[in-house]
């Protein structure tokens, strides 16, 4: 007689069943989803709703839930038609569109896997990735993104087709496609194999896979479930109070990469689980037309990497300074009035609202929200990758509060959300409901590796059984590799990374974050720091200058940026270019940049974790320079690649002055 194994709590293994991390009561006890059981029943409930909008041109265009479900399900019927087998992957490579959305939940209920490829990646990123889920398919965004595949094409022994879903073909192949041709092969397909997939599909089955963005070696498969994506969409819709559609429909706006989970989670499934209404930024959303969509669409809540919040406050810095003294001056007031009321807020948990922040209200606060397209905007939040405190406050002073969320690919996006009623400034705020955070060999100080339990937590690295083993202990705890500790309210802070920490040559630990932030914030000057000095005696800074970026192709210019030509002009400089200061050219910026590392090294809570020496690099870090992944986050390993002649120079001279020169030009 067989007795059934009950399943693990993580596989390797594509066709594999996961348990559940179910919970005894409350959200941890709800039932299962499938993907298409909560698409249906959405569908069910707000089958009129608008769920998707877009432009083509000026003209605006949209589907409903209805017809948003029964074009998934022509895309899995053309899906399977092109050969999708079950458990390989659908590769999508392009700006979020309704085809990107229809493609990657097409692919689920086809049976196959949901994968995004960053659009950045080389042809060969793209093949690293395409041959791990063994695809059979892919869908590209346009010509340029064809020849990425094109070119690695002979090296896909199981891709039996490409779409491209916008622009006309440039050329003709066997198993090239346009969109049009998909959805008329789909059509013509009959509904009854597509329903014995679909009916075969279990909440524990994997069916989306996040490739981490290799920011520490190869790129992982992280191997999401049914229930990992429709649980957290409905954990997560609840702990942010979002409003069911027929009680008034919450509406976002796609821009961020898709083939990340948090932009996957808020603008797929979240919005898929209350009936929200989701719209397409343009392409160039990033290098400055995002504000466009914002004022036409008012969208409901918001989601922004830190950069994005960064640029927002950089351009508004400049607008500012353009403005006439009176203006200036009325500005700086109400400023003041909304960081000073919102802290006392905060702080003392005052429901009471003074005049003077009613006035600022009516003067300032409520014309920025209307320029920025956020009057109805109830949540702005802010995550993937670490914010300073000083755009933190920035908003904050305008009556804009960034509330920061925590979590990872292997969290299914978020874990911990900060709250409108609950919310402390610098801290990522509190887990979602039927999640649960420990910290792991916590220190004097209460830091200690975050550690996640819940139903979000993946089953698994594909492929990849030692990787995932060192990712999930015996007990199934999701190890984080990210430091953190909590106050008396459970409110979670991060406070570094376990990999980035430096340990220097005489063993101090220095988590280099915080030091960095404080370099930014006493530098308006600077774009990006980066701290030196694992195995080292002392510690050093490679910075960048704030510069003009090429709309185009992202490229950091030479030209400096509005806030950098500012700063440079109160330090009695006239640059205007980062080769005019870099490698020691301007002596009167130096000056300034050595004040503000001696103001943040009076604050260090130790000799060590002072910044001894710092150079100037010829150009700020960049997506496309290699330097910075996908999120805008710093590639620490890379940059240490990339710079290692400089780096290598700061550490050759060998005797230090108590108080170093740091004029070092860079090479």
């Amino acid at each position: 007689m067989k007795t059934s194994v009950e399943p693990s709590l993580w596989t390797s293994q594509a066709n594999a069943e996961v348990k559940l991390r179910m919970g005894d009561s409350g959200l941890a006890a709800s039932t299962p989803l499938t993907v298409h059981h909560m698409f249906t029943s959405s569908v069910q409930r707000f089958g009129d709703y608008k769920a998707l909008g877009w432009k083509e041109g000026e003209q605006r265009k949209s589907l409903n839930y209805r017809e948003y479900y029964q074009n998934c399900r022509t895309v899995a019927k053309g899906f399977l038609k092109l050969g999708l087998e079950r458990f390989h992957g659908v590769g999508i490579l392009g700006f979020n569109s309704p085809e990107w959305f229809m493609a990657d939940i097409g692919a689920i209920f086809a049976g196959g896997f949901a994968v995004g490829i960053y659009t950045t990646n080389s042809p060969e990123a793209c093949q690293y990735v395409a041959e791990n889920c063994k695809a059979n398919i892919i869908v590209v965004e346009n010509h340029k993104q064809l020849q990425k595949i094109l070119q690695v094409e002979d090296k896909l022994p199981h891709l039996k087709a490409i779409i491209q879903y916008k622009d006309t073909l440039k050329e003709k192949r066997p198993n090239l496609y346009t969109w049009a041709g998909l959805m008329e092969l789909g059509r013509h397909e009959p509904d009854a194999p597509l329903n014995m997939v679909i009916s075969s599909q279990k909440p524990n089955q994997c069916c989306t896979l996040i490739y981490t963005s290799g920011t520490t070696g190869q790129p992982k498969g992280v191997m999401l479930s049914h229930d990992n994506l429709t649980w957290t969409a409905l954990s997560t819709s609840i702990h942010v109070n979002l409003t069911d559609t027929t009680r008034g429909q919450e509406v976002g706006v796609s821009y961020l990469p898709l083939s990340h989970i948090a932009a996957q989670m808020v603008d797929i499934w979240i919005a898929m689980k209350i009936g929200g209404a989701t719209y397409f930024a343009e392409p160039d959303a990033l290098k400055g037309s995002l504000v466009n969509t914002l004022r036409e669409v008012h969208p409901t809540g918001l989601l922004g990497v830190p950069r994005v919040w960064e640029k927002m406050q950089e351009k508004m810095k400049s607008e500012g300074a353009k403005s006439s003294n009176l203006k200036k001056k009325v500005v700086a007031w109400a400023k003041d009035v909304g960081l000073q009321t919102n802290l006392t807020k905060l702080n003392q948990n005052v429901s009471h609202i003074p005049f003077n922040y009613r006035i600022a209200k009516m003067l300032v606060f409520n014309k920025v929200r209307k320029a920025l397209g956020l009057e109805r905007c109830s949540n702005c939040y802010t995550g993937a990758a670490p914010i300073t405190r000083d755009t933190l406050e920035f908003f904050l002073s305008l009556d804009i509060p960034l509330y920061e969320l925590y979590g990872m690919s292997e969290s299914s996006g978020p874990h911990t959300i900060s709250l409108a009623n609950a919310f402390r400034l610098t801290s990522c705020g509190i887990d979602l409901p039927g999640c649960k955070t420990k910290l792991h060999n916590p220190d004097e100080e209460g830091n200690g590796e975050i550690c996640f339990w819940g139903r979000h937590v993946f089953m698994g690295y594909l492929n990849m059984p030692e990787k995932t083993e060192e990712a999930l202990d015996a007990e199934g705890w999701l190890h984080s590799g990210d430091l953190g500790k909590h106050d008396q309210n459970k409110f979670l802070y991060i406070t570094g990374r376990i990999k980035e920490l430096i340990i220097t040559a005489g063993g101090e630990n220095i988590p280099p974050v915080s030091i960095e932030d404080a370099v930014k914030s006493a530098l308006p000057l600077i774009s990006n720091a980066m701290l030196i000095g694992d195995k080292k005696k002392f510690l050093s800074m490679l910075l960048t200058i704030k510069c003009q970026v090429n709309a185009d192709t992202g490229e950091p210019e030479d030209e400096l940026s509005s806030e950098a030509v500012q700063f440079c002009r109160k330090a009695g400089s006239n640059a205007t270019r980062v080769s005019d200061i870099a490698g020691g050219r301007d002596q009167a910026v130096y000056a300034a940049i050595q004040e503000g590392i001696t103001r943040v090294n009076e604050k260090a809570t130790s000799n060590a974790q002072r910044i001894q020496k710092w150079i100037v690099l010829d150009q700020d870090f960049s997506i496309i320079g290699g330097e910075l992944g996908p999120t805008m986050k710093l590639k620490r390993p890379e940059v240490m690649k990339m710079y290692k002649i400089q780096i290598d120079n700061i550490y050759e001279e060998l005797v230090q002055s108590s108080n170093p020169d740091n004029l070092l030009a860079t090479k």
